[in-house]
């Protein structure tokens, strides 16, 4: 075999095996409900919407309450399924061969952006929630990173037996990197995930939540669980819930849809200083995002008419 053929030929073989990788990735997240044994049995309506090889990307318009001023931006929320580690934490390759550490987690991944000044914000936070609630009734997983052009810093809980273990990493002086033990409570940031799950509802009256990571860094605010009161009203179409925290000066409202698949239309965020965060929905799509890496995928961004 000359060496351009022998060439080709392995050029053919890659090519074949990196395409073959990525579609098996998709499968596995697609039918991974078939066949884990730690999965809730839901409903049709549930498995054919979130177990249908695709995400829910949802865009907002945001206006976000920093250093004393409203700033224009954009948020995207990915609601996703996947396959997911109850002991490692982290998304599995082989979900099939996993067995019983293979648990079916719905990702929430929230992307916030926004400039101040002359310089911009932008912001990612993950939490992985189990779907069956019932049997694993804590996310298991939570990491936020913030980056701006002072610098950057980079926050994680994971769930151990009767705590979540905080790790931070920071550029500032005052956090620097910091490691402890924080008591198990829900999340301000599964509030959403909870909704999608729970065919709308969440727990009214008081609880304990240990509050969002990104309020934590805005606010220099240790992360701990906090007092909170959660009550709901009901207009035409829509449940507002809202959540304030007893011993904080945070309030935060969340319009979700009374009909499946109860989708999350707006949210503020009132940190007490005049100024009211708030996100609105503009356009929902279910797409298969991670296959749509193309120059003519960026189609799928006009229609999410996002800016940026």
């Amino acid at each position: 075999m000359s060496p351009t053929i022998k060439a080709i030929s392995i050029l053919s073989i890659y090519l074949f095996l990196a395409c073959k990788t990525d579609k098996d990735t998709a499968i596995e997240t697609k039918t991974e409900t078939k066949v884990s044994k730690n999965d809730v049995v839901t409903d049709k309506e549930f498995n054919d919407y979130w177990y249908s090889g695709t995400a829910e990307l949802n865009s907002y318009d945001l206006k976000q309450s920093r250093y004393g001023d409203i700033r224009e931006g954009e948020v995207v929320l990915v609601f996703v399924t996947e396959p997911f580690s109850l002991n490692k934490q982290v998304k599995l390759d082989h979900p099939q061969e996993a067995g019983d550490d293979n648990v079916s987690v719905m990702k929430l991944n929230h992307v916030r952006k926004f400039t101040t000044g002359v310089y911009d914000y932008s912001i990612v936070s993950s939490s992985f929630t189990p779907v069956n609630t019932a049997k694993y009734s804590h996310t298991l997983k939570l990491n936020t990173s913030i980056q701006e052009w002072c610098g950057h810093t980079f926050t994680q809980l994971n769930l151990e037996e009767d705590s979540y273990k905080f790790k931070q990493f920071s550029y500032f002086e005052a956090d620097g990197d910091t490691e402890k033990n924080i008591p198990v409570a829900m999340l301000e940031e599964e509030l959403m995930t909870r909704l999608r799950l729970n065919k709308g509802q969440l727990p009214t009256g008081d609880i304990d939540l240990i509050f969002s990571t990104i309020y934590s860094r805005f606010a220099y605010k240790k992360l701990q669980p906090a007092k909170a009161k959660i009550s709901k009203t009901e207009t035409a179409g829509l449940s507002k819930y809202t959540i304030e925290y007893v011993n904080y000066d945070r309030k935060i409202t969340i319009d979700v849809l009374k009909e499946f698949p109860y989708k999350i239309m707006s949210w503020t965020e009132d940190d007490g200083d005049g100024l009211v965060t708030e996100a609105t929905l503009k356009k929902s799509i279910n797409e298969p995002y991670w296959e749509q890496k193309k120059l003519s995928d960026e189609s799928k961004r006009e229609e999410l008419q996002l800016k940026n």
